[in-house]
Parts: structure tokens; sequence; C-alpha cells
């Protein structure tokens, strides 16, 4: 049975530091930079006993709407990939 098994979650990876919120503020037409202590990226994976199914990463905002997104478009390539289903 746990063969059989699909687990999925997203997570944040800040680039420099510890996950907190910081706020920054440009003036129109700046071109972003990173700096240190500045810069994340949220990323979806799913993974079995089987291995590794799709990685995305997630450029905007997480809700519930996108989140069915990304199951819809990947969750099932992933069990099929990995010969679950």
């Amino acid at each position: 049975m746990r063969n059989k098994i699909l687990l999925s979650d997203e997570t944040q990876i800040e680039f420099f530091g510890l996950n907190g919120k910081r706020q920054i503020w440009r003036k129109p037409g700046t071109i972003p930079m990173l700096k240190h202590g500045v810069g994340s990226i949220l990323l979806w994976g799913c993974f079995s006993v089987a291995g590794t199914g799709r990685l995305v990463r997630i450029e905007e905002n997480m809700n519930r709407e996108k989140y069915r997104d990304i199951l819809d478009e990947n969750l099932l390539q992933s069990t099929q990939d990995l010969r679950l289903g």
C-alpha cells in the first residue's frame, strides 16, 4: 500500500537569513536587485517511495485556486511518471 502514496507540499526558501517578512519600496521603473538579506523562492514538489515527482516554482501568491491549478497540472503527471497509478 505505501508504494502507492504520493506526498506533496510547498515551501519558501530564503536566499539569505531566516524566514521573515520584509518590505522593500522601489521607485517605479527601478530594476530589482538581490541584496544580502533579501530574496526568496516558493516551490511546490512531490515525492514517493518510487522517487521524486515534479518541482514547480510558484511565481505569484499562493491561494486555493493557484494550489488547485498546480495539482491539476502536475500531480497526475507525477503519478504517471513514477508509475504509481
